[in-house]
């Protein structure tokens, strides 16, 4: 598919009403369509993986495409240089994630960028870094725990950032981090309580809201029938 072809797929299923919608959870770029997210995925899969339409997408600057390039771009071909390029392009949560899930964290910088953006000042890059760590934590199944123990300290230093979308994403990879299995529940849970004695309203805000969900009930009965499976499987 061209990438003439594909802006004017986009503009197709758009709206005005969805852009003026996008307003109310903080996302306003400079040019957008308002397409849904479901039917930019129909397209995403319609086109398949496309390195190169990918970039195209990505030069236009429209809000959609943009979030489409993350949907068919080739992990394998993302370059570190391509990586801090479209970071600092960054200019709402919604591009953020979009890339970070679908796209940089299967490459082979992941962790590193990860570690490397969250000591940025830019809002979008800082938050880039931090939710890379929370997708990492979720999609990451086979990487050790010390991958994601290594992450606590630098979520501890961005505790603090009173911005909107970097004190969330921190919070989000803190429960994520403590929910991949019981030691790192623990970890997350011993983590989180050293924030909450940080002399900061964002720090205790997000302590409370990650320890809420780390230590109720449900993740907890989750991690233990996870742990007494994995013991089974290891018996056998």
């Amino acid at each position: 598919m061209t990438l003439s072809t594909a802006l004017k797929l986009l503009k197709s299923r758009g709206s005005k009403r969805n852009v003026e919608g996008m307003k109310r959870y903080g996302i306003v770029p400079k040019k957008a369509y308002g397409v849904a997210a479901p039917d930019i995925h129909a397209i995403a899969k319609k086109i398949g993986k496309d390195q190169k339409l990918s970039l195209q997408l990505w030069s236009s600057g429209v809000h959609d495409a943009r979030i489409l390039a993350s949907l068919v771009g080739e992990p394998e071909r993302v370059t570190e240089r391509q990586m801090d390029r479209w970071v600092r392009d960054f200019d709402s949560w919604a591009v953020c994630d979009s890339c970070c899930t679908f796209l940089f964290r299967m490459t082979p910088f992941a962790y590193a960028k990860a570690f490397e953006w969250c000591k940025k000042k830019e809002e979008f890059v800082k938050r880039a870094g931090f939710v890379m760590m929370a997708v990492l934590a979720v999609h990451d199944k086979k990487a050790p725990d010390t991958h994601f123990l290594r992450m606590l300290p630098a979520l501890k230093r961005g505790a603090t950032d009173g911005r909107n979308f970097v004190k969330k994403a921190v919070n989000w990879a803190l429960r994520q981090i403590g929910k991949r299995n019981a030691e790192l529940n623990r970890a997350a849970i011993h983590a989180a309580q050293e924030i909450a004695r940080i002399d900061s309203p964002v720090a205790r805000w997000i302590a409370a809201d990650a320890l809420r969900e780390l230590q109720s009930p449900a993740v907890l009965r989750r991690l233990l029938k996870k742990l007494r499976n994995s013991k089974t499987h290891e018996m056998r």
